[in-house]
């Protein structure tokens, strides 16, 4: 059984080890001396299994169930752990996800069926059985691990990606598979071997983590302990077919359609909704599932359970626990039952000078037709019966990895895939292996690295650059300010994607999803075509009662060059006190106002009162070199 992680959608090891190139044997010799030891011959005559035990992640105890057909690979796994329960698959062309809330998704996107096809392999013991699904295979290392000697193989199936088995030298059992999901590396050790009609099979797995920094995060371990399993049960396909979504969300005008006006902040858009009947300020985010903040949970009566890892944009990983609500709502739009993550978001209400509640995002997204008219700032959700796209847009095809939609495109004349996020501030932002691989600090002739964003796990640094043409169906957009991810933590290190789109680019269109047919729509607004404005001052800044925290201040900035220091606070600009404009406005006069306009500064610094004066400078060019 390749373990999954089934607790993995709601969010190799730490020891050291000497890799040693030895005489080894070769990869079918070492398979056939594991098959010798589970078994054998009798390995021949199995073509299903079915297995009921425990799962322990994150704090939550629960049930785990899966199904194997061994002859094709395909798989279904169950679980039930505190407030949470969920399913996922794989139907032999394609793996699909059954979320807490009853959302059903279907992970379609290339490098989301290269990693099934892969798991379907070991499932289907493809290295005893190539005929099942096939493979290449590396050499054959000998490894040596806290005082055992491994044999190491990395095999490629065939239309999959690559996955590394270790055999035991003393047992010649399969007793660990590492495997890339996304970013991270999932490292799946497997024992407690016992005897199940005359074969071997392990009956405990314990799933860890790894960033792409190497960072293993004791709080989305896993454990699995299988407490029977049944050989060569009768299956058929429906075991493993896509599920059907069970409704669980209605509107409650009698059109199927609610509209809802929005506030548009740095680029995210708040809405007002209710949980279980009690106003909630939401922000709506194709990037994230539906979330709440601990203090909101709270005010709303809501129990939380569990403690796993959560991780965002930024480097740090942070307390996410699960909380279930009667119901939540976003004008008539109402989903019944729904599960939301518990998260800390931290500085993110300074960051972005607002309080709220938390996400709305996902599930509403999967549940309904959306439609985000960023210029008249209204949203509106339609029954998928009811759902029709914006006049004069143009049709843009996604795919899924997870939960966030992933489209292809075309940037400077290079391929690019993008997951959408209507939950960035931001344009456009590259991935690092992207960036690191197109050489794009030099292409771009990128500033210096600073803060761009700020997210779950706090800040992110990156490199501002004037990106030229960006392709999206037969839409054009020009002379984007996007910035460059080259850190090795965090979003933004998955070598699958090429970057993320966001409000940035979004707010210049009518923008519509229909989850249901894989479709998003593109209509230009009136600020189509305007001037993507980047930030002239080099201070990033947070709220911070009646002043502003200086953050961040950027290398060779105007803020560098007036002096202003990390967290300098300021009182006034100009003359006019910090707190008789929002954040967003004071954002926007220092990305907007020309180059060369000189402000004023006052500030405090320890208990000094000072003051400086910015003269606002260009720090990426206006349109693309």
């Amino acid at each position: 059984m390749t373990h999954r992680l089934p607790l993995k959608a709601l969010l190799g090891t730490v020891a050291l080890f000497l890799a040693v190139m030895a005489h080894a044997d070769d990869a079918s010799t070492v398979f056939e001396r594991f098959k010798a030891a589970s078994g054998g011959a009798i390995w021949d005559g199995v073509h299903s299994l079915q297995s009921v035990g425990t799962v322990k992640a994150g704090g939550l105890n629960g049930e785990f169930h899966i199904t194997q057909d061994l002859l094709t690979g395909r798989s279904s796994e169950s679980y039930k752990a505190g407030p949470i329960d969920g399913a996922q698959g794989y139907d032999g062309k394609r793996s699909w996800e059954r979320e807490p809330g009853s959302e059903v998704a279907v992970h379609d996107a290339p490098e989301a069926i290269r990693r099934a096809r892969s798991s379907a392999w070991v499932d289907a013991h493809g290295y005893w059985y190539p005929q099942r699904i096939a493979a290449v295979y590396g050499k054959v290392e000998i490894r040596e691990l806290e005082g055992k000697s491994y044999s190491v193989i990395e095999a490629t199936p065939d239309k999959g990606d690559p996955i590394t088995l270790w055999i035991a030298a003393d047992t010649g059992l399969l007793a660990r598979i590492v495997q890339r999901q996304g970013q991270d590396i999932s490292t799946t050790v497997l024992d407690d071997y016992r005897d199940v009609d005359g074969v071997r099979l392990p009956f405990r797995y314990l799933t860890d983590l790894t960033d792409a920094a190497g960072r293993t995060d004791p709080r989305n371990h896993e454990e699995i302990q299988i407490d029977h399993i049944n050989a060569n049960i009768a299956v058929s396909n429906s075991d493993f077919a896509v599920p059907a979504m069970v409704s669980t969300a209605h509107i409650g005008d009698a059109s199927g359609i609610t509209s809802i006006s929005f506030d548009l902040v740095n680029n995210h858009i708040y809405v007002n909704g209710a949980v279980d009947g009690k106003p909630a300020r939401f922000m709506v985010d194709t990037g994230g599932q539906n979330l709440l903040t601990p203090s909101a949970a709270k005010k709303f009566g809501l129990n939380s359970e569990g403690k796993m890892a959560a991780g965002g944009v930024g480097e740090q990983s942070i307390d996410l626990a699960f909380a279930r609500a009667k119901q939540v709502s976003v004008g008539t739009a109402t989903l019944a039952n729904p599960v939301f993550l518990v998260v800390d978001l931290g500085e993110l209400p300074k960051v972005e000078g607002v309080t709220l509640d938390g996400l709305v995002g996902y599930e509403m997204f999967q549940r309904f037709g959306v439609k985000i008219d960023y210029a008249k700032r209204q949203l509106t959700l339609s029954d998928p019966k009811k759902f029709s796209p914006p006049p004069g847009s143009t049709a843009v095809a996604f795919d899924f990895d997870g939960h966030m939609p992933i489209v292809s495109g075309v940037l400077d004349n290079i391929p690019v895939r993008l997951s959408v996020d209507t939950g960035s501030r931001d344009s456009l932002t590259m991935s690092a292996p992207f960036v690191h691989a197109h050489g794009l600090i030099e292409k771009y002739q990128a500033a210096p690295e600073s803060v761009t964003g700020w997210g779950v796990g706090g800040a992110s640094r990156g490199h501002p650059a004037r990106l030229g043409e960006l392709r999206l169906g037969n839409q054009s957009i020009n002379n984007i300010a996007g910035d460059l991810f080259t850190g090795t933590k965090g979003g933004f290190t998955n070598p699958d994607l090429a970057g993320n789109l966001g409000g940035g680019v979004l707010r210049h269109f009518v923008v519509a999803f229909d989850y249901a047919n894989k479709k998003m729509y593109l209509a230009p607004n009136a600020d189509f075509g305007k001037p993507d404005a980047f930030d002239r001052s080099g201070l990033w800044l947070l709220t911070d009662s009646d002043t502003l925290k200086v953050a961040d201040v950027a290398k060779d900035s105007a803020a560098e060059r007036a002096g202003l220091h990390v967290d300098d606070r300021i009182q006034s600009i100009d003359g006019a006190p910090i707190s008789t404009k929002s954040l967003a406005d004071w954002r926007r006069q220092l990305r907007e106002l020309p180059v060369g306009t000189r402000m004023t500064v006052e500030f405090e610094r320890g208990d000094k009162s000072s003051d400086a004066t910015l003269i606002l400078a260009d720090r990426i060019p206006a349109t693309m070199k």
